[in-house]
């Protein structure tokens, strides 16, 4: 661990880096125009598009020999609606959109899934022209292989030729802030520290006296008031300008938004500074207007219809499966000791709310407690000699699978805890803040944190935000193969749990 001299060094190190990086883009070529990033991503698509074509025509030379003309014809013909096909799919996929634009590997999944899209697209008009028959499997299997093997070369070969090109800066805009408060240095901070930008800062502009102006931790220099901006702007110098303002300041702001629309740059409003504590949360518009998604409820909409179907459909086959072996527990456990078969407990689920969840009993009747709950440890005496095998197995939590068939509960989730469950002295909620965030989808009788081995009991801290880490993943993360994989290795490991007493 740093001490605090550490972090002061590695702070003063990073205000070195971006200060040197804030002077170089201020020395930036005033008089140069930014070669637009649109014509490379054009070339790009062209040479993709080509690519698909070309393929095509080359294996055709390979596998055909003396092809009648009419045949011919029909593979170039086949070459050109796939070429056509695909350069549509690879927009609606997102292959040239800006953030994979300098990254081959967030680019090439999309390529590959356009391709691949164009493939099956090119087998069912085969089939559905009943013109199949007459184009060579070797050849369309190889084209396959080979089209897709070609885009990757002229992915690979135009992603590095266009970082070179950012490197030298070749893409940049030359954007001026207008704003020189706290409001624009964090703005210009943001900049300076992605490197996915193409963006040159040139300088901050104010109409404001410098001695009204706070200090600034960003080294841009100020370069004067509006007027000076658009004399900067008229001289060919600035392609953008942010206006960096507080919106509260809508007299102002209106004022210098009028006096910049009359230049012929980009003009863009920057956001409020708290808009900045959530810079990476989406923007969507409510009609015409802009608002920032700040959080989404999980699993909603087809996924929550998915997930329920899931339980439901899961829950009942799981259920006559295990039928015998419910059956076969609960005469052992009658047996074993006096008292009532299952076991029924308060926890917290969904959105907060309690319920009861059903459990085979494994501890002795008179020490099964319903308030003040204490986790079962290491040989805990109140566990019965049935319940301790039942523990072990995992078979006490089958019942459960009602809870999931009442809608309490789901397969897959987060594992519901008592109200008054302690990590240490301290209750969970008040250890973690966020505790409660995982109360946003319904508990489950296995979960992400269970099968990656935080299971059973929580004595420390540390253990608490390890499992509450886990099921904030699986939340965000959320697909239906993911908890197919869940459930697979929860039947996987139960047998070999070590941690559940």
């Amino acid at each position: 661990m740093q001490d605090k001299g550490d972090q002061t060094q590695g702070s003063a190190v990073t205000d070195t880096v971006r200060s040197a990086r804030a002077a170089s883009a201020a020395r930036s070529n005033a008089g140069r125009t930014p070669l637009l990033l649109d014509i490379t991503t054009f070339l790009l698509r062209a040479l993709e598009a080509l690519a698909v074509g070309a393929s095509a025509l080359i294996l055709s030379t390979f596998f055909l020999d003396d092809l009648p003309a009419d045949l011919a014809a029909s593979y170039t013909t086949a070459a050109l609606i796939a070429t056509v096909f695909f350069a549509g799919l690879a927009e609606v996929t997102g292959c040239y959109d800006v953030d994979v634009r300098f990254s081959v590997r967030q680019a090439w999944s999309r390529v590959l899934t356009a391709w691949l899209a164009t493939g099956m697209f090119m087998l069912t008009l085969g089939f559905l022209l009943k013109v199949s028959e007459d184009f060579s499997r070797g050849w369309a299997i190889g084209w396959l292989v080979f089209g897709g093997f070609l885009l990757l070369v002229v992915r690979v070969a135009g992603t590095g030729w266009m970082r070179r090109l950012k490197r030298q800066g070749m893409f940049n805009q030359r954007v001026a802030i207008f704003g020189a408060s706290s409001q624009g240095d964090r703005l210009a901070n943001y900049i300076l520290g992605n490197e996915k930008l193409t963006i040159d800062l040139v300088g901050f502009y104010d109409d404001r006296m410098p001695d009204r102006l706070p200090s600034r931790e960003v080294d841009l220099p100020m370069m004067g008031n509006l007027d000076a901006l658009i004399e900067r702007i008229r001289a060919g110098e600035v392609d953008q300008v942010i206006v960096a303002l507080p919106w509260s300041a809508e007299t102002r702001l209106q004022s210098v938004v009028a006096e910049l629309a009359i230049t012929p740059v980009r003009i863009r409003l920057a956001p409020d500074l708290a808009s900045f504590a959530f810079a990476q949360r989406p923007v969507v518009l409510l009609g015409d207007l802009p608002v920032m998604t700040l959080f989404e409820r999980p699993i909603s909409g087809f996924d929550q219809v998915t997930k329920k179907l899931e339980d439901l459909v899961l829950a009942s086959l799981i259920l006559l499966l295990i039928s015998p072996v419910l059956l076969l527990s609960a005469i052992a456990i009658k047996l074993d000791s006096r008292g009532p078969v299952f076991f029924r407990q308060d926890r917290e689920g969904f959105n907060n709310q309690r319920f009861r969840i059903w459990k085979f009993r494994s501890m002795k009747v008179e020490q099964c407690e319903t308030d003040s709950i204490r986790q079962a440890t290491r040989d805990d005496d109140r566990i019965t000699r049935v319940g301790r095998f039942l523990r072990r197995t995992s078979i006490d939590e089958l019942p459960q699978l009602f809870n999931v068939l009442s809608g309490e509960m789901s397969l897959v989730g987060p594992r519901p805890h008592a109200p008054s469950t302690r990590a240490g002295n301290k209750l969970f909620s008040d250890v973690v803040a966020t505790y409660a965030a995982r109360h946003k989808v319904k508990p489950g009788i296995t979960g992400w944190a269970q099968v990656c081995g935080w299971r059973g009991e929580t004595d420390t801290e540390e253990k608490l935000l390890k499992r509450l880490e886990h099921d904030l993943y699986y939340i965000e993360n959320w697909s239906l193969p993911f908890d197919i994989y869940i459930i697979i290795r929860t039947a996987a490991a139960a047998a070999f749990q070590k941690t559940a007493y």
